[in-house]
C-alpha cells in the first residue's frame, strides 16, 4: 500500500513539473528564416523566394503574419474573437485590401482542418529551445515535419490555423508548394509586449476588394 501510495506521489510530481514547464503567453513576436528548394529545372521562382521572411506577432486575439520578399510583401491580420481578417499585399507596384468574413478564413484554410500531429522520437535544440519533430498529416494524405518546442503555448490556438491543433510552438517547419519546398526555422523569439499599433487597418492607399473578388485574381493566399 505504502508502496503504491509512492508511486502515484511520483508521477503526480511529474505532471506538476511537466505544466509548470510548460509557459503559456499572450504576446510573442516570431521571426522565421525561409529557405527553399525547388525540384524544377527552372529554379529561378525558388531563387527569387529564398531568403525571405516571415513575421508572428501575436497579441491576445489578435494576430499578424507578414511575408517579405524582394518580389512581394503582404501581412494577414487575424481577429480570432470576431473570426474576420484582413489581408495586405504589395505585388508589382499594386497595393491590395482584402477584407475576409469568417466563412472566407475557414474556406481559405480548409486544407488544414482534421490535420494530425504524431510525435517522432527525434529531436534537436532551435533558439535554445528543445524541440520534438512531429509529422504532420493532411486529411488529403499530404505530410510535412514540424519541430516544436512544448514550452511555449500561445494563448491564442487560432495565430496560426495549420498549428492550431499543435500542443507547442512551431520552431521550424516545411511546406510543399507545388514543386517547392519551403523551410521555416526560426531566427528570433520575443516575448515582450506588441505594439497594438501593429494591428491597425490602413484606411487609405490600398485597392479594397472582397474574398469574392481576389480569387477571381488569384491573389487571395
Amino acid at each position: 500500500m505504502k508502496k503504491r501510495f509512492v508511486l502515484l506521489l511520483v508521477s503526480c510530481m511529474g505532471l506538476l513539473v511537466s505544466a509548470s514547464a510548460q509557459r503559456k503567453v499572450s504576446e510573442l513576436t516570431l521571426v522565421y528564416d525561409a529557405s527553399i528548394s525547388s525540384g524544377s529545372k527552372e529554379p529561378k521562382m525558388a531563387d527569387a523566394l529564398d531568403g525571405h521572411t516571415k513575421t508572428m506577432y501575436i497579441k491576445g486575439n489578435m494576430s499578424r503574419a507578414e511575408l517579405a520578399s524582394a518580389l512581394f510583401s503582404s501581412a494577414t491580420i487575424h481577429d480570432s474573437k470576431a473570426g474576420t481578417s484582413v489581408v495586405l499585399k504589395e505585388v508589382s507596384g499594386q497595393k491590395l485590401l482584402i477584407r475576409m468574413t469568417n466563412d472566407n478564413w475557414v474556406e481559405n484554410n480548409k486544407r488544414y482542418d482534421g490535420i494530425t500531429f504524431a510525435n517522432t522520437s527525434e529531436s534537436k535544440t532551435i533558439a535554445g529551445y528543445n524541440c520534438i519533430k512531429a509529422v504532420a498529416t493532411l486529411p488529403d494524405g499530404t505530410t510535412f515535419t514540424v519541430f516544436y518546442t512544448p514550452d511555449i503555448v500561445p494563448e491564442n490556438k487560432e495565430y496560426d490555423y495549420q498549428f492550431k491543433n499543435l500542443n507547442g510552438l512551431p520552431l521550424e517547419y516545411e511546406l510543399v508548394q507545388g514543386k517547392l519546398t519551403i523551410r521555416y526555422t526560426v531566427s528570433k523569439i520575443n516575448m515582450n509586449p506588441v505594439p497594438a499599433s501593429k494591428f491597425d487597418i490602413p484606411k487609405s492607399g490600398y485597392r479594397e476588394m472582397t474574398y469574392e473578388e481576389s480569387k477571381k485574381m488569384n491573389v487571395s493566399n
